[in-house]
């Protein structure tokens, strides 16, 4: 199984300056044959392979001698991300998504930078207080945890905020699976609270983005009064974008916790297939909606549940669960409107509270899937 080690770096002003060399060498040959690909077709009604624009990056780098100085994996796997976007572009419009977008040139203004790297010959090696990385050599890193198995690559990044990252990606590491805890549970997502389980657990939204909102207003304010291209204003950027990655970290610690909590005390965990996508297009529930991150949380309970030997099951989104007495089965249409948080059944005379009586719903359900 592989599994990545996310460490944060604190490079010197020598290897900081080499660090961003690689980023705009990346940047460079990804636009460089990105246009080359685009012009090729053009002319020739052809394509350019990977492998052809590998053996032109050997030339290429004999008359920009500049490239030499940088990391060669990294050119090398700038040239794999763009293989592998036209790859997915064709293939989506063949699905006939007509939606998914052409590969696009990328820009020097763009906050987020990174670069992938590759294991060879001991060139990638993790301590206690350092790393060792291509070109680098040993690099100040605060390692909270060991990585496990082999490594295959690392990839160094710099986050918007001016932080650097060193993401090690490693194979054949032995997740130990977690014994079974004998307990199925539900869960209804919401916005209110953040999601309602079968148990009658209510999971209250933290809602970072919220609380944040009013400094996060501030520090825009205060961003869109200076001057451009002033150092003035590049100093408020980071104010900005060190809020931003303060709310991100706060929502990711949250999703986090309470994944792997009800990973680690449930065997099976039911829960909707939301179509988050469409539901986003609703103004006045978009940034909510977003807030939440019900996406992210799926999605860590889906590989937690791979690791530790779990099973999650997605209940189809049209299944009508506020609506079904979760005693008897009756189903009372007028609960369709959200505002009806609680409800007697006409036929067994049960008191429901909606979200409860929903995740209780949605558990059985799952559970029947499972079986069958």
């Amino acid at each position: 199984m592989e599994k990545a080690y996310k460490y944060r770096i604190y490079p010197n002003k020598t290897q900081e300056v080499l660090i961003q060399k690689t980023f705009g060498c990346v940047r460079f040959i990804y636009n460089y044959y990105l246009a080359k690909r685009i012009d090729v077709y053009k002319n020739d009604i052809s394509t350019l392979t990977y492998n052809a624009c590998s053996k032109d990056l050997t030339n290429l780098k004999k008359e920009l001698l500049w490239l030499k100085e940088v990391d060669k994996f990294s050119l090398q796997s700038s040239l794999k991300d763009l293989d592998m976007a036209f790859k997915n572009f064709f293939r989506e419009i063949k699905k006939g998504n007509n939606n998914y977008g052409f590969p696009r040139f990328k820009s020097k203004k763009f906050n987020h930078k990174s670069y992938k790297t590759k294991f060879t010959n001991g060139n990638i090696m993790l301590f206690e207080k350092s790393i060792k990385l291509p070109k680098l050599g040993y690099v100040k890193c605060k390692t909270s945890i060991m990585h496990q198995g082999r490594i295959l690559n690392a990839t160094i990044s710099q986050e918007p905020s001016g932080k650097y990252y060193v993401s090690v990606c490693c194979t054949d590491v032995d997740i130990v699976k977690l014994p079974p805890s004998n307990n199925s549970i539900g869960i209804d997502l919401g916005i209110k609270e953040f999601c309602v389980t079968s148990s009658g657990d209510m999971i209250n939204n933290p809602k970072h983005l919220k609380s944040s909102l009013d400094k996060l207003a501030r520090l825009q304010k205060e961003l869109s009064r200076k001057t451009i291209g002033s150092s003035n204003r590049d100093k408020q950027r980071l104010k900005v974008a060190r809020q931003h990655e303060k709310i991100a970290n706060q929502r990711k610690d949250f999703l986090n916790k309470l994944s792997t909590n009800l990973i680690r005390n449930n065997d099976v965990i039911c829960i909707e297939d939301l179509q988050i996508k469409n539901m986003v297009k609703n103004h006045n529930l978009a940034q909510a909606i977003s807030d939440v991150s019900w996406g992210e949380f799926v999605r860590q309970l889906q590989y937690k549940a791979i690791w530790y030997g779990r099973e999650v099951v997605k209940v189809d989104k049209f299944f009508p669960s506020s609506q079904i007495c979760s005693v008897c089965g009756y189903r009372n249409i007028n609960i369709k409107d959200i505002s009806i948080r609680e409800w007697d059944c006409p036929e067994c005379n049960t008191h429901h509270e909606r979200d409860i009586n929903a995740s209780i719903n949605i558990l059985n359900e799952g559970i029947k899937r499972l079986s069958t």
